[in-house]
């Protein structure tokens, strides 16, 4: 048996009916060269001869003294996790997405592991789509999108390629800090002895933070992000809109305007907030707040957890698109200077002590003023080459993330060549037709493409 870590046990308790707390993937392939027409079919009756499962998908819950703990299934049934499955006709993306939305709303099974495999056919254009979900307390996103990956293949002609609960077991890596909330407020209580080295740089920046509130009233500190609608109580059904846009259009506008491409993406996300709010008569006068997981890394190492939250104003009281993207750029270069002289401990420590309002509010909602934020928008890198699964070329990968309690809306989106893929999960009772959220994004993005003299 393995003890949970604190940040896990986390993901459990905070979820109920109206709060499920898994994290997953829609991956869209089209059929590969030649294939008949009951291809899926084939490749269903593949997948279920794969009863051999591994790590952690081998892994289900068990209590004891009140501690939670992974213990192996002995009676793992294979029929129960992976579902073949058919869209109604006429099998478009819409109905694909009323799928997606659907079962994303569904709790799983505590009794049994914490994950699906959904195989779906009936798409129009001879393609088919793979839904997985998984329970954040067993994987998080950045771990499920490395085993999509090594679910796949650059070779197109490559085949019996096992599914992802039958991937060959790694050798074993330290694990790292997830960029995530709740992973930065455990993190805080252990460790004690680390945790003492940083008291005077994280006192002397949080201390900068306050006073730099105080003397600015357009500073987005962790005093004052508005009331908004995004930030109301859930119901447990779920809307789930997804969209890829072309990573050269994003590329010309950053080069434009001196903006990296995760500006030009928030300043998207902030266009299409402030369109879909206009039009629910909800738009406050302050700007919304993002958290926003960035990378701090100056070199081309690859070891070490680099990743710090920021909380950055997304200028949505601004009415031109151009002005929007500058305050952006602006709001992030501060944050990543103000990281630059901090170690990884010191950065997370300073995360947490400044995020601790918005998790008390968020756990309890004893503590609407302390507002900390209003959206999640999180970037997961995911493969710069096209890839393949037994044949079948990979389409798209949209995420699908997790919708909360006063966080009624997360904007998730990867990079998959030369694509970037949005997925947007929500409320579907506290935000109604939130699918217009995509068609903002892309007015957001002609706007800015319009405000650089590029042809859109």
């Amino acid at each position: 048996m393995k003890l949970l870590s604190p940040a896990d046990q986390l993901f459990l308790w905070l979820e109920k009916r109206q709060q499920p707390m898994h994290v997953g993937g829609l991956q869209l392939f089209s059929f590969p060269e030649g294939a008949p027409d009951d291809y899926v079919a084939q490749l269903a009756d593949q997948l279920q001869q794969q009863t051999a499962i591994t790590a952690p998908f081998n892994q289900r819950l068990t209590s004891r003294l009140g501690q939670s703990y992974w213990t192996e299934d002995h009676q793992f049934d294979l029929e129960h996790h992976f579902r073949f499955e058919a869209l109604p006709t006429p099998g478009r993306i819409r109905e694909l997405l009323a799928f997606v939305s659907a079962e994303h709303s569904h709790l799983m099974d505590r009794e049994r592991p914490l994950w699906e495999f959904h195989l779906i056919e009936g798409l129009q254009d001879r393609r088919f789509a793979v839904y997985t979900k998984v329970h954040h307390a067993l994987v998080d996103g950045v771990s499920a999108m490395r085993m999509m990956k090594r679910m796949m293949s650059s070779d197109p002609d490559q085949r019996d390629m096992p599914p992802i609960w039958n991937l060959p077991a790694r050798q074993h890596q330290e694990d790292r800090p997830r960029p995530s909330l709740m992973n930065n407020l455990s993190h805080l209580l252990g460790e004690s002895g680390k945790q003492l080295g940083t008291v005077p740089t994280v006192a002397r920046e949080l201390l900068r933070t306050i006073n730099e509130a105080r003397r600015n009233p357009e500073y987005d500190s962790i005093f004052h992000a508005p009331r908004c609608i995004l930030n109301q109580k859930v119901t447990g059904s779920r809307r789930f809109a997804a969209q890829s846009y072309n990573l050269s259009r994003i590329k010309d506008v950053g080069a434009a305007f001196g903006a990296t491409v995760n500006d030009v993406v928030m300043a998207m996300c902030a266009s299409a907030l402030r369109s879909y709010l206009l039009s629910q008569n909800a738009l406050p006068d302050k700007s919304l707040v993002a958290m926003v997981p960035v990378s701090l890394r100056k070199d081309d190492s690859t070891e070490g957890n680099q990743v710090g939250m920021i909380l950055a104003g997304l200028g949505t009281h601004l009415s031109d698109a151009a002005d929007r993207l500058r305050h952006i750029h602006l709001e992030v270069n501060e944050a990543k200077e103000r990281y630059a002289n901090m170690t990884s401990e010191e950065i997370i420590n300073y995360t947490a002590l400044t995020l601790a309002p918005a998790g008390f509010h968020l756990l309890t909602g004893m503590a609407p003023k302390w507002q900390t934020f209003n959206v999640v928008i999180s970037n997961v890198p995911g493969p710069q080459e096209p890839c393949y699964w037994n044949g079948a070329k990979l389409e798209g990968m949209y995420p699908v993330s997790i919708a909360m309690d006063r966080m009624a809306l997360n904007m998730t989106l990867t990079s998959y060549c030369d694509q970037i893929e949005f997925g947007l999960i929500g409320c579907r009772r506290t935000l109604p037709s939130l699918q217009r959220l995509l068609d903002y994004l892309e007015d957001g993005l002609t706007e800015l493409e319009q405000a650089a003299g590029l042809q859109p």
